[in-house]
């Protein structure tokens, strides 16, 4: 667990510290989460999404959102960041949060959203078996 600062800031788990250094971009991600990712992936995330076809509703309101909500954010030397208010406004942070590794980002949770979003996973087992 870790917890946001008056000021909107939080400290990033220290493993990845290296990899996070200098500047992060921080925008929406899915179930009321915020992803958090070194500039390159965000990049590689825009060509994956780019590739989708803009003459779709859905594919533009997902860029839409996606890509205006970002954020470039630096990282200090102690592995400190700020979050946006906007975007804190939209996980509801308020104090304690949850920082997570999913594949190629973080993600940053409210505490009680994360653990009611575990709840809610009734068996890993059954997720693994609907995968593609």
């Amino acid at each position: 667990m870790h917890t946001l600062d008056p000021k909107g800031r939080i400290f990033l788990p220290a493993k990845w510290r290296d990899e996070l250094a200098g500047e992060v971009v921080v925008t929406k991600g899915h179930e009321r989460c915020l992803y958090v990712m070194t500039k390159e992936r965000f990049e590689m995330r825009r060509t994956q999404l780019d590739q989708l076809s803009s003459n779709r509703k859905i594919n533009r309101d997902h860029n839409r959102i996606f890509f205006s909500s970002g954020s470039e954010e630096p990282v200090d030397k102690s592995g400190r960041m700020s979050i946006p208010a906007g975007l804190r406004q939209y996980a509801g942070l308020e104090k304690d949060v949850v920082v997570i590794g999913v594949s190629d980002r973080a993600e940053i949770w409210d505490r009680s959203e994360w653990s009611a979003y575990q709840e809610g996973i009734h068996s890993y087992e059954s997720l693994a078996e609907q995968l593609d």
